[in-house]
């Protein structure tokens, strides 16, 4: 949690191609000048080591923000929209020809990165880049979050804690905006999108997911239960020789509301996600299948809340009631339920390592969508309150049909605020009504993103190193 996104990357475009601007001749150039920055980083960033992404997105989101302005300002000049009070009269003098890699569709062949699709209108720029910022804000997000699960080093204090959560969520609700503005402006589109990556109806599940994430974080960040589980697993934690973890009332029943309003949000998504639409393909396992773990977890956590809020009430069998409605709702037995070896508890126990590994790594950590975490937390106090209730108290567990019929509705927390889209200042536009200083060549670089590594000739098996381009023919395309 939230979602491990990978960013699009893109091929060389160069605007002056397609575009002429009579009143602001150096506008078509200065758009491709920013658009290679953003194409050159993106290429950077997917060649870094997952470990070094991280510090490498807020670059990303800049010179994405860098771009976006003269993008629009190019939009607004063919639709003959005033910029800023002013007429900016561009022409388009051909199709223009620019491709996108993406990363959300199902690859028809496993293990083969999936190809590129060739874009022929400045609106789908507008949706690749748009969401290209809206992953990055959410990877922005994971990355704020990701000291909350290590266990290697010593535990984060509360304050830190609070401004991570704060951090995350500021983020996802920006990707949230970015994500709706595109789910709105698709409304006016009349042609048929080249992949489904950036379809109306990803870009209002892509806008769910993140609004169902950050209304998630509200619960986190008062909640003390995962703090406590990560803590006993924390090898260099100390405190527990001299005091007992401190767990407060926490308001049990509005925090199950929000965990119910996020499970909807999610649901949303991943009904949204389950038609593509007629001739695209669909969307990756790993999302579809993370939508539905994220939805599982949101209504886990809510009985987990309703079973708190029983407890505190001194109803310990209505208590472990919830809690294993809440299991139920995970897809895992309770450990009550069958004692003794279980291939299924093994399984789970594996995944539990394998899911601590990656986060120790930081790497594609979290694409559980938080189900190991919350398991444990369950679990922790489902063997409490079971010990309390077969020692003193004895009470009768409900069985959780009976619990799960009466569940409330939601209760939002955010609401999305509209995208603000970015503008050119007057001083900028000014200076675009001089003619270019250089040519606009950028289309004709001789190779785009990721196409070297095709197209680089491999030393022929058995020659000396160093010698390749003995065996290589004149057209140097071929060995003899």
């Amino acid at each position: 949690m939230p979602f491990p996104f990978n960013l699009p990357t893109t091929s060389s475009f160069s605007f002056s191609s397609s575009f002429t601007c009579e009143s602001h001749p150096s506008l078509p150039l200065n758009a491709s000048t920013h658009r290679g920055v953003v194409k050159d980083s993106l290429k950077k960033h997917k060649r870094l080591p997952a470990t070094s992404q991280a510090p490498n997105l807020p670059s990303i989101v800049s010179n994405l923000n860098s771009y976006l302005p003269y993008l629009f300002a190019v939009d607004a000049g063919l639709g003959n929209k005033p910029l800023l009070g002013e007429e900016v009269n561009v022409v388009l003098t051909s199709t223009p020809t620019l491709e996108w890699r993406p990363t959300l569709s199902d690859n028809a062949v496993p293990g083969k990165e999936i190809s590129r699709v060739k874009v022929q209108s400045l609106e789908y720029e507008i949706f690749f880049t748009l969401s290209t910022l809206g992953y990055a804000h959410t990877l922005l997000a994971r990355a704020s979050l990701h000291p909350l699960y290590v266990t290697s080093g010593a535990p984060i204090s509360t304050q830190q804690r609070t401004n991570a959560i704060t951090t995350a969520t500021k983020h996802l609700m920006d990707a949230a905006s970015v994500h709706d503005y595109l789910a709105r402006r698709a409304e006016a589109l009349s042609t048929s999108p080249p992949c489904v990556d950036i379809t109306q109806s990803t870009a209002r599940a892509m806008s769910s997911l993140a609004l169902a994430e950050a209304t998630l974080l509200a619960v986190l960040k008062d909640d003390p239960y995962p703090a406590v589980v990560a803590q006993d697993r924390n090898d260099n934690d100390r405190e527990w020789m001299y005091k007992a973890p401190e767990i407060p009332k926490v308001r049990a029943h509005l925090f199950a509301r929000l965990c119910l309003a996020a499970a909807d949000h999610a649901a949303q998504a991943s009904s949204l996600c389950q038609s593509p639409g007629k001739g695209l393909s669909k969307l990756n396992d790993g999302l579809l299948r993370y939508l539905e773990d994220f939805r599982k977890t949101c209504r886990a956590k809510a009985c987990r809340f309703f079973g708190i809020d029983a407890e505190l009430s001194g109803q310990t069998g209505t208590a472990i009631g919830w809690l294993r409605c809440a299991l139920q709702e995970l897809g895992i037995e309770s450990k009550e339920a069958k004692k003794g070896l279980s291939l299924s508890r093994m399984k789970k126990d594996w995944s539990e390592r394998k899911e601590d590994k990656k986060v120790e790594r930081g790497t594609n950590w979290g694409a559980d969508a938080g189900k190991l975490e919350e398991t444990r937390v369950i679990e922790m106090l489902e063997t409490k309150w079971t010990k309390i209730n077969d020692t003193m108290l004895t009470q009768t567990i409900p069985p959780p049909a009976s619990l799960l019929a009466g569940l409330p509705s939601g209760r939002d927390m955010h609401t999305i605020k509209p995208y603000q889209v970015p503008e050119l200042s007057r001083q900028t536009l000014e200076a675009m009504r001089a003619p270019p200083d250089r040519s606009d060549d950028f289309g004709e670089e001789q190779f785009s993103s990721d196409d070297e590594d095709r197209t680089r000739v491999a030393t022929p098996v058995g020659a000396f190193p160093g010698t390749s381009d003995e065996y290589r023919s004149g057209s140097a395309r071929s060995y003899f």
